[in-house]
Parts: C-alpha cells; sequence; structure tokens
C-alpha cells in the first residue's frame, strides 16, 4: 500500500489519540467522513493498524520500577527457545522482549512495584526458565521518549 501525505496524518492522529470520532478524523484531514471510514478500514486490513488501545500510566498502577534485562542462553536449542519465548509471552511483567544482535540473546522491559519485586520476577521466573545462562539488568532512572507515532522514512 502507498502512503501519501493525507495518510500519514491519519495515522499520525490515530496514534496520538485513538478516541478521536471518525468525523472529527475527517475534519482535521480535510476528507468526508465516509471517505475516511473506508481509508482507516483499508488500513486495518492491509495490517498496518494492527489495533487500539489506551496508553495507561504505570506509575499510577503502583509499577514503580523499570528495568531492562539483558538475557543469555545456556544453548540456542530451538525447543528451548521456543519455551523460553512462550514463557515471555505469558508473564504480565514483561512489557517488551527483542531478540537481537550482540552480546545478549534477548533484552526485556519489565515492569514491576519495587525492586523487592523485581528480584522475585528473577527468582522465580527468570532464573527457572532452563535456557536462561545469566542475565543483566540496567535499571530505568527515568524514561525519555517512549510511544511516539511510527512515521515511514
Amino acid at each position: 500500500m502507498i502512503l501519501d501525505d493525507r495518510d500519514l496524518r491519519i495515522l499520525t492522529l490515530l496514534q496520538q489519540d485513538a478516541r478521536l470520532s471518525n468525523a472529527e478524523l475527517a475534519e482535521r484531514v480535510g476528507m468526508s467522513a465516509s471517505a475516511l471510514w473506508r481509508r482507516v478500514r483499508a488500513f486495518e486490513e492491509a495490517g498496518i493498524i494492527t489495533r487500539y488501545g489506551a496508553i495507561i500510566s504505570p506509575a499510577k498502577l503502583g509499577l514503580g520500577f523499570q528495568a531492562i534485562v539483558h538475557v543469555h542462553l545456556t544453548r540456542h536449542d530451538p525447543e528451548k527457545i521456543v519455551e523460553f519465548i512462550e514463557a515471555v509471552e505469558r508473564n504480565d511483567r514483561i512489557q517488551d522482549c527483542y531478540a537481537t544482535t550482540g552480546q545478549a540473546d534477548y533484552h526485556l522491559r519489565v515492569l514491576t512495584r519495587d525492586l523487592e519485586s523485581y528480584n522475585r520476577f528473577l527468582e522465580e521466573f527468570l532464573f527457572r526458565l532452563p535456557a536462561v545462562a545469566s542475565a543483566q539488568t540496567n535499571v530505568v532512572l527515568r524514561s525519555i521518549k517512549h510511544n511516539q507515532p511510527v512515521r515511514p522514512e
């Protein structure tokens, strides 16, 4: 799907506030409501828009501790990797997981209430996974930039 400037404006506005009504969004981009609805539907069908949601403040929910965890695996046995990934997907404390190149095999962004809760996460979950050899933690002191609208280059 080729995107023009108006398409990019629609996508940016939706990423900033997915609760905009169809009529308000249409007015902001200078389209009729029906044309806008068809365009947004095309984005959904093409997989450009994958879901809608709310951005929640972790601190307001009592989740004041955030860490980036660099995970090293013991071995790269496909069966153990699948087991690791499935466990990560099920764990609500893990917000993001990336398989990367470099020293660590995976990078996790973890939210917990405090350091004690984070330590329980390590001891009761992460270090019990057979594929995990070790993990290095970087504590997030403050968040500088996150949840930015995605724009193509």
